[in-house]
């Protein structure tokens, strides 16, 4: 077997889809997935399909400008769908696709996770910033 050069072993890894590689392209899903409004999203179009909204009511503290934003990304990607029923007042839900569904477990583990281990992270933090204000 002959021996690869290195930017022939790079060129293999990124068409694996090797996420250590720094051109692999499955990159820009981890940038997008590790958005804390995506998980927020994706969990709260778990159950039904949801109006803009109802989105921006169930998920306190997101800007209409960061939903858009996400909400957008989630179409592009092909995770949520956006359905404009013809009506007055116009009518537009958003819902998962079955890949979006893929990673409700995924997610719904992350969310889950950070609530209830949020207060031993905050022992944490103060614990370091203790050990750091002594050193």
């Amino acid at each position: 077997m002959p021996t690869m050069t290195a930017a022939q072993q790079r060129e293999q890894e990124r068409a694996a889809y090797n996420a250590y590689v720094a051109e692999c392209p499955s990159r820009q899903v981890l940038d997008a997935l590790s958005d804390k409004w995506v998980t927020l999203i994706l969990t709260a179009l778990a159950d039904a399909p949801r109006r803009y909204s109802e989105l921006s009511r169930t998920i306190a503290g997101v800007s209409q400008k960061m939903l858009t934003q996400t909400l957008r990304m989630l179409e592009r990607d092909g995770l949520a769908t956006r359905t404009i029923t013809a009506s007055v007042p116009v009518r537009v839900d958003y819902q998962l696709t079955p890949l979006g569904r893929t990673l409700l477990p995924v997610v719904r583990a992350i969310k889950d996770w950070s609530e209830t281990h949020i207060a031993e992270v905050h022992a944490a933090r103060a614990a370091y910033h203790h050990a750091t204000l002594d050193t």
